[in-house]
């Protein structure tokens, strides 16, 4: 397993500033669930993700631990106790009734660079941000593998929703990763070595595309339970594809050969499609389309699938087929481009006072 990277706070900590990515090109995604009992996916970082500002406020003589939470993504701004949640942010509120130092009162601020829905792993990287500044508020170290499984808890225990487990690591992990899973939820994390030429090119030719739809991952998860419970061998047939597609992209990745790793992400998308129909959607297809009649080299839909979410191409070498690529995506109606880039790093403390 790959050392957790952690940092211990210096001293008295009043305010911190902490940063964690989202992840594309999740091959082998939907074998992390708990319905896919064992699972092997390949993603990578990417940011700007998740950001999450936290301070302390003054102790009054009277005043019961509240929060003053921020969340500019949703135009929200409000005030509530500890004990009587409001359900405004259901994920925010219970990560911090979970993790607020015990007596405090907090102000936090929470934004994501990527729209919420985008199939990113948008929640979870939120949440491991938000775990990770109220730990360092606590004077406790920021650990990877912790982060992930509190956040993945959350997501699962306290809001009841389906969630794999590799959004958490991406986001607390950072880099490229192969993550096993076996069984759920227990994961184990292999840091995928990436050359950086081969890193380099990674940032110039992954385009995301956003198709400009919300998307709930866990409302997904529930439709091909319901497609495939009480069938375990049809399950594990249509799974195992993915697995090996994770397998052949973490392989590609190390060896710096970028076709075998289009490959990957296409095998992968046809399997994903395989798993049930919906999980590629109609504009995704068209992207899809737009991106190979322009020299794409692969094409992934990240995460669950199914209505919304997002693509990630992976385009041609040369610069001015990328740029022609990149255009014949941008005219597909309703697709917006997201400014993404390799992360090496995962959920950190980059300010603190």
């Amino acid at each position: 397993m790959r050392p957790a990277r952690s940092g211990k706070t210096k001293g008295v900590v009043s305010w911190v500033h902490v940063q964690a990515p989202v992840r594309v090109l999740d091959a082998g995604g939907w074998t992390d669930t708990w319905f896919a009992s064992h699972g092997l996916v390949c993603h990578l970082a990417v940011e700007p993700g998740a950001e999450v500002s936290a301070r302390f406020l003054p102790k009054g003589p009277r005043t019961k631990p509240h929060v003053s939470l921020k969340v500019p993504d949703f135009g929200d701004s409000y005030t509530f106790f500890l004990d009587e949640r409001p359900g405004l942010h259901p994920l925010l509120e219970a990560a911090l009734v979970r993790w607020a130092p015990p007596g405090a009162s907090l102000e936090v601020s929470v934004s994501s660079a990527v729209p919420a829905g985008s199939s990113l792993g948008t929640s979870a990287s939120v949440a491991v941000a938000l775990i990770a500044a109220l730990r360092a508020l606590g004077g406790e170290p920021v650990v990877s593998a912790e982060l992930a499984r509190a956040a993945h808890d959350i997501e699962t225990k306290d809001l009841g929703r389906q969630s794999g487990v590799q959004d958490q690591v991406a986001a607390a992990f950072g880099g490229a990763s192969l993550v096993s899973v076996r069984p759920y939820p227990a994961f184990d994390v292999e840091a995928v070595r990436v050359e950086p030429a081969t890193l380099g090119a990674l940032g110039e030719r992954v385009v995301t595309a956003y198709l400009g739809a919300f998307h709930d991952s866990s409302a997904v998860h529930e439709t091909v339970i319901a497609h495939l419970e009480g069938d375990s061998a049809t399950a594990e047939r249509l799974l195992e594809p993915m697995r090996q597609a994770a397998q052949r992209a973490a392989k590609a990745l190390a060896a710096g050969d970028l076709g075998a790793y289009g490959e990957a992400m296409v095998a992968n998308t046809d399997a994903q499609a395989g798993l049930h129909p919906s999980l590629v959607n109609p504009l995704a297809r068209e992207v899809i389309a737009a991106a190979a009649g322009a020299g794409a080299l692969g094409w992934k839909v990240n995460g669950a699938g199914g209505p919304g979410g997002t693509v990630t191409l992976l385009g041609p070498e040369e610069p001015r087929e990328l740029a022609k690529m990149v255009e014949q995506v941008e005219g597909v109606a309703g697709v917006e481009i997201l400014r993404l880039r390799p992360a090496p790093a995962g959920a950190r403390v980059v300010e603190s006072q």
